[in-house]
């Protein structure tokens, strides 16, 4: 059937059915899923914030998140003192009668435990860096390290859904939902908020794709996760038999009942399914070329380790993540699993970090030589961090290590964001916060921040309340970290 017959005797439900089944022939992701959007349902780039409450420092992200609970103590959050407590029994003092997990609650003893890893000082600001990540340490005067951030969970999926979207129970739109919705994006052939996930060697936690979702907000929003083996994108490619010109009327057939439809019902959603489609197809030409590494310089690939042509490694991910920030993209998130170490920590974190610390500081140092650091905030952490005491027994050479939340280390870098500095400070147990508590949510609210945003203004009606991306509790800017 050519697609003139298509546009003429197919009926609404058997095209709507052929657009369920054979979404792959229709150039879309998933007709359940529509991700694959501009901010605007027709092709417009704003968003519906209108414009942004004051000069932004930022006009994009770039979000590296390490899920697992990545210990601060072993890589960022060193104390001297910790090798005289090494061995003894965490103090009744320094754990306050703190809520601690299953994992651990049944064991009788809980035994602190310093790094096995040389720790020595970089940067102007002198701050403390585990020889586990010399190239991190390298840039220390381009970011400000923050030791003192907190949050209530305790356990990771409560705590990764609680910093990407505000609150611990799911549901809730994601970070770069709430900037799709809010700011819209500048380039009308790339999504504006994607998510690439690397696997590291270590003991992995599910990422569920709502991490990434758009909540309440129009599903237009969410995240588009780009794959690391096949189409970057599911279904980019034309099936067999199907020519681009023949996709094409196919699509202006589809967009003609759904835009009846959307007259008829007044659904915005039918908005977002007809968005899904047409960035579909702007993608099959944009999406290739951006993952195309032939045009990276060999210096640059090395500036990035040796896996930065391996498909799908945190290295490569860094990568397209620079490529995508230099084509305007607002939002582009990289997960790399792993970081769960209750047990054998010394040699898994190790590996983890032989993974993400040169490509991490690559990232920056490669925005920076090409001016686009000034502009782009570099976000870096997990979901909490890890305790003093060991999980399990302690050896001279092997422990484990349960999850802490209520202390532990991130780091930022570029628009909007002081460079050689150190916020926060914790006891030397690296077990209690000091000085200059910063909530993930005050996090958050400081990324908004750097983007123009009043986090207090930035908001979306939902059930009778004013939703927030920083919650309904209240949350603060942390504005000593700020340029």
């Amino acid at each position: 059937m050519n697609p003139q017959e298509i546009n003429q005797v197919l009926t609404r439900r058997k095209l709507l059915n052929l657009g369920a089944r054979g979404l792959g022939a229709l150039g879309a992701a998933n007709i359940l899923n529509p991700a694959l959007t501009a901010a605007n349902p027709n092709d417009g780039l704003g968003g519906t914030l209108g414009g942004i409450h004051f000069r932004p420092k930022a006009k994009r992200v770039i979000y590296l998140f390490f899920s697992g609970g990545p210990s601060h103590i072993d890589m960022y959050d060193y104390h001297p003192a910790m090798r005289d407590i090494h061995g003894i029994e965490l103090p009744d003092s320094i754990r306050q009668g703190q809520r601690i997990t299953g994992m651990t609650s049944g064991q009788k003893s809980f035994p602190c435990v310093a790094p096995m890893f040389e720790f020595s000082r970089h940067g102007q600001n002198g701050s403390w860096f585990s020889d586990i990540v010399p190239n991190i340490a390298g840039i220390a005067d381009e970011i400000t390290l923050i030791k003192s951030v907190h949050t209530e969970a305790i356990n990771h999926d409560p705590a990764i859904t609680a910093i990407n979207t505000g609150v611990q129970q799911p549901g809730k739109p994601s970070m770069g939902a709430w900037l799709s919705w809010g700011l819209g994006s500048p380039n009308r052939n790339l999504p504006g908020y994607v998510v690439m996930i690397s696997k590291g060697r270590g003991q992995s936690q599910a990422l569920y794709d709502r991490l990434w979702g758009s909540g309440f907000l129009p599903s237009k929003h969410q995240g588009v996760k780009f794959r690391s083996a096949g189409d970057p994108v599911l279904y980019l490619s034309n099936p067999p038999g199907v020519t681009r010109e023949v996709r094409r009327s196919m699509l202006d057939g589809i967009a003609k009942i759904n835009q009846a439809k959307k007259q008829e019902t007044g659904d915005p959603e039918i908005d977002a399914r007809i968005a899904q489609y047409e960035m579909a197809f702007r993608m099959q030409s944009s999406v290739p070329e951006l993952v195309d590494m032939k045009d990276e310089p060999d210096h640059v690939l090395d500036l990035y380790g040796k896996d930065a042509k391996k498909k799908g490694s945190f290295a490569h991910n860094c990568i397209v993540a620079r490529r995508l920030a230099e084509r305007g993209v607002p939002y582009v998130q990289l997960f790399h699993r792993g970081w769960d170490q209750h047990g054998s920590l010394p040699s898994k974190i190790r590996q983890q970090c032989e993974d993400i610390d040169q490509p991490a500081a690559a990232l920056v140092r490669d925005l920076k030589q090409r001016g686009l650091l000034d502009d782009t905030l570099v976000v870096c952490g997990g979901e909490f961090g890890r305790t003093i005491y060991s999980q399990g027994k302690l050896t001279k050479n092997n422990h484990g290590r349960d999850h802490h939340g209520r202390a532990f280390s991130m780091w930022m870098a570029g628009g909007g964001i002081k460079a050689g500095l150190e916020y926060g400070k914790t006891d030397d147990f690296a077990y209690n916060i000091l000085e200059d508590p910063v909530h993930v949510n005050d996090l958050n609210a400081t990324v908004l921040q750097c983007l123009g945003i009043d986090h207090e203004r930035f908001t979306h009606r939902y059930l009778g309340l004013d939703q927030r991306l920083t919650g309904v509790e209240g949350a603060k800017v942390v504005k000593d970290i700020l340029a």
